[in-house]
This record gives structure tokens, sequence and C-alpha cells, in this order.
């Protein structure tokens, strides 16, 4: 399986991108050399589509899909750009970081993975898997006492869970109430650019 490899805050550099949008609480003391220089078009909607992918941990091939599910969508409702973004915020695993289950979208990918999830009572462990409105997503009961979520939600807990979610810390669940929409997501992504680029 393909994997980014990239040291993270020298990516978050490239990208000039805070590291917080991605669950790390740390910054580089390393400047970017190419910071003050001029970008052409091209490269400003490229670096956005990075971006994005970069802070959703998607690959080009899934992103590319997500754009043209975003544009049909965009055909009932919507535009293609804040589509594209509502979809990758309504992946599971991005759920489970947004309910503060994970410190790094990273962590919230493996938690999915190794099974700890449950949506509406039923084992699921696909990361990219799209929850709808009024799925229930829950830490499976025989993980909930482990040391492991104890010290997540330390970390976490200060974090604001979006208002298309409620969350249950207590119980180690959330309900997706809503789709997001673009006011309620706060990653630094000009959704236009990436969809400028795709439209060429």
């Amino acid at each position: 399986m393909a994997r980014d490899r990239v040291p993270v805050l020298k990516r978050c550099r490239s990208l000039n991108l805070d590291p917080i949008y991605l669950g790390i609480d740390k910054k580089s003391k390393k400047q970017n050399l190419r910071a003050n220089r001029k970008m052409s078009e091209y490269g400003l909607q490229m670096r956005e589509k990075q971006k994005a992918k970069f802070i959703y941990g998607v690959l080009e091939k899934q992103f590319r899909g997500y754009y043209a599910q975003a544009e049909k969508i965009a055909k009932k409702e919507g535009i293609p750009g804040e589509n594209l973004l509502m979809l990758l915020e309504m992946r599971l695993d991005n759920v489970m970081f947004r309910l503060g289950y994970g410190r790094t979208r990273k962590e919230a990918r493996q938690i999915v993975r190794h099974k700890h999830v449950t949506v509406n009572g039923k084992p699921v462990d696909i990361p990219s898997y799209q929850v709808k409105v009024g799925d229930v997503v829950e830490v499976k009961e025989k993980y909930k006492t482990i040391q492991r979520y104890k010290d997540v939600l330390a970390v976490t807990d200060g974090r604001l869970v979006p208002e298309w979610l409620t969350a249950n810390h207590d119980a180690l669940s959330g309900t997706v109430v809503a789709k997001p929409t673009r006011a309620q997501i706060d990653v630094p992504v000009e959704e236009t650019l990436i969809v400028e680029l795709y439209s060429k």
C-alpha cells in the first residue's frame, strides 16, 4: 500500500501549513527558503490540492475520486469545492479525529484499521468509510477501558467538537447530527483553486 513517508514538519513547511491542523502541537524551527518566491497560478492551485490531500491523508487516485463524486453531488446541491471538503470530513477516520478519539488523523486511521470502531453497532475497519447523518460511531466495548483512550482523551479533551457532531466522551461515542457546512470546516484550504485545477 502506498504511503507518504515525508517528515510531517518538513511537508508542513513546504505547504505553508500550521501542524496544528493535523493535531500536532509543535512547530518547525527551520525556515522555508522558498517562502518568499512568487508562485504561478498553477503552482498555487497545486499547493492547495496537495494541502487538502496531506491534511486528510488521501492519495491522488482516491482524491480524484472524491472530486468526481463532489461534482456529481453539485448537480443536485452545493458547489464542487465545498462538496469535496464535506466528503473528506465525513470519512470515518476524520470523524474519529474530530470527536477527539485520535490525537491525529493518522492515529484515528490506525484505530479504525485495528477494528476498534463500530458504526451503528457494526464493526467497520475502513478509514475511508463515509458516515451518514444519524450514524452513531463508537469505540468497541472491550477497548473502552484500555489506557490508550485515557491517554488520547487527556490530550484531546480540550479540542472543540464541530457542531455537526455530538460527542459522549464517557461512552467514547459520537453521533453525526448533520452534514458539515464550509463554515464548520476549519481547514485552511482554498477549495476554489482545487476546482480551477481540475476544471482545466
